[in-house]
């Protein structure tokens, strides 16, 4: 007996709630949890399990004397050049969004100068505090900065969800609601959760629209008392579609609510794009109603993973992301973010980056992405049975009426793309990259994926291993806590120490 048939059997007509409480209660029972134990190793069994072809030596504790140096950098070239085709062929979505080598010497040069740096020690690295307040507020004037009439400020973060879990403390602490709320359409990225779940905010997720934008009139309907924050995406990481940031954001500061602008994908994007001609709402703190915004530099600005900018409207918000401590016997201290000591280095590489592309090396790449963007957009479309989900530019989900997309994805991995898996609707995305925009790539993509579909179809749903029998269940099961089970399993399978 497999998770799908116990949820036809048991939990299949329960809405939602019930059907949850009604799985922790059965999976008590000693047959019934048997069951899911030997369900939930079968589907691990059939997901991806991130495993090097080639050789190589297992560490399961410090050696007992030390490796000489060039045998260790000989075990991580051959490491990194294991996978280097996975990314650099232009096969897969997002993940690394420039990738020329002589962009990625930069980084690494600029990193192994600065390798020591500690922003947590301003005496020491005095460099540190100028590259960090450089990469705000070059990002800053980028995002409206120059036309806002309040100062923005900012700080660097250690990604996108970093920025957004501070700009929700903020939001919170300036408040001091007990019991506070955020308001998000259903497509705002999970960080929004992660954040809810460790400041003890609760969430209001509200349906999208037709096209698969924020609502505003229901998001305006769900602001109420409690209210700290209303947000939306300058794109939304599921469908690539832009929420109607100048309504939602007005009808926030309408009610004197901030408004946080998550954009971290587009931010480096979306300007040049207004610049090239394409039709770009607002979406920065040319909007009055925008107190917040979040934007990565380690996607589409550029640098090297472990960077992106948390920047406000005004000193006085910023201020309540910051931590200090005045009674500690270790002395005076103080974070402005969730990290105490901080990595320099990768600072130091983001402001290489803003640097060395410059506007013109942004209105460039995105010109270009956008090109190839547009070209995957009709092609997919065009392509029976698939359907392009919003009106995207550069990040494009598509699924299917009459096709297991999850089987799509899984024949499209057979092929060596690495695509996105959504929920709500079943879709897969592809993210465009620089690495997207070399010869044929797009033309490569459109064959597979006829190719794929046209399989998926004569094979039936459930005849592929890999992620799409993982996403079929979870699309299905109306447990959620099996699935987030099935999960936590995974993560822990991930840290397992693998040996041929």
């Amino acid at each position: 007996m497999n998770l799908t048939r116990l949820s036809e059997q048991l939990l299949g007509r329960l809405p939602p709630r019930l059907a949850e409480t009604a799985h922790r209660r059965v999976a008590r029972l000693p047959k019934v949890g048997r069951l899911l134990d030997a369900e939930y190793d079968r589907m691990l069994d059939q997901a991806p399990a991130p495993q090097l072809t080639s050789e190589q030596t297992v560490y399961s504790r410090i050696p007992a004397e030390p490796l000489d140096h060039a045998a260790i950098i000989a075990a991580l070239t051959g490491m990194a050049m294991e996978e280097h085709d996975a990314w650099s062929t232009g096969q897969t979505s997002g993940a690394v969004y420039h990738g020329g080598a002589e962009h990625l010497a930069l980084l690494n040069e600029a990193y192994g100068v600065h390798s020591q740096s500690n922003p947590l020690h301003v005496d020491v690295w005095p460099s540190a505090v100028k590259l960090e307040a450089e990469v705000v507020a070059m990002t800053a004037r980028m995002l409206g900065a120059d036309g806002a009439t309040d100062e923005i400020v900012g700080t660097v973060t250690s990604g996108g969800s970093e920025s957004i879990i501070l700009a929700m403390k903020s939001y919170r602490d300036r408040t001091g609601i007990r019991r506070p709320e955020m308001v998000i359409p259903d497509s705002a990225h999970v960080a929004f959760d992660k954040a809810a779940q460790y400041l003890g905010i609760k969430q209001v997720r509200v349906p999208l629209g037709f096209d698969y934008r924020a609502d505003v009139d229901a998001m305006a309907r769900a602001v109420g008392r409690r209210t700290i924050v209303v947000a939306g995406s300058a794109p939304g990481f599921p469908h690539g579609v832009i929420d109607p940031i100048a309504d939602l954001s007005e009808m926030a500061r309408e009610r004197g609510v901030g408004f946080h602008t998550d954009a971290c994908l587009g931010g480096f994007v979306l300007p040049w794009a207004e610049r090239l001609g394409y039709a770009v709402e607002p979406f920065d703190f040319r909007l009055p109603g925008v107190t917040s915004l979040s934007v990565d530099t380690h996607k589409y600005g550029y640098a090297a993973k472990g960077t992106s900018v948390v920047l406000y409207r005004g000193r006085e918000l910023r201020r309540h992301q910051y931590f200090v401590a005045t009674d500690w016997p270790g002395g005076l201290y103080y974070s402005p973010t969730m990290a105490g000591s901080r990595p320099g280095a990768l600072t130091a590489s983001a402001w290489a980056s803003l640097l060395a592309m410059g506007e013109s090396g942004y209105t460039e790449a995105t010109r270009a992405i956008l090109e190839v963007g547009t070209e995957l957009r009709g092609g997919i479309a065009g392509i029976p049975g698939l359907r392009v989900l919003g009106e995207p530019l550069w990040i494009i989900a598509f699924t299917s009426d009459d096709v297991d997309i999850y089987e799509v994805m899984a024949r499209m991995t057979e092929r060596g793309w690495s695509l996105n898996g959504l929920h709500h609707p079943p879709a897969v995305h592809i993210a465009v990259t620089l690495r997207h925009t070399q010869p044929g790539v797009a033309d490569r993509f459109l064959a597979d994926l006829r190719d794929a579909v046209a399989q998926a179809r004569s094979a039936g749903s459930g005849a592929s291993t890999g992620a799409a029998p993982v996403y079929g269940m979870a699309a299905t099961f109306p447990a959620r806590g099996a699935v987030g089970e099935l999960l936590r399993r995974y993560v822990d399978k991930l840290y397992e120490v693998r040996r041929r």
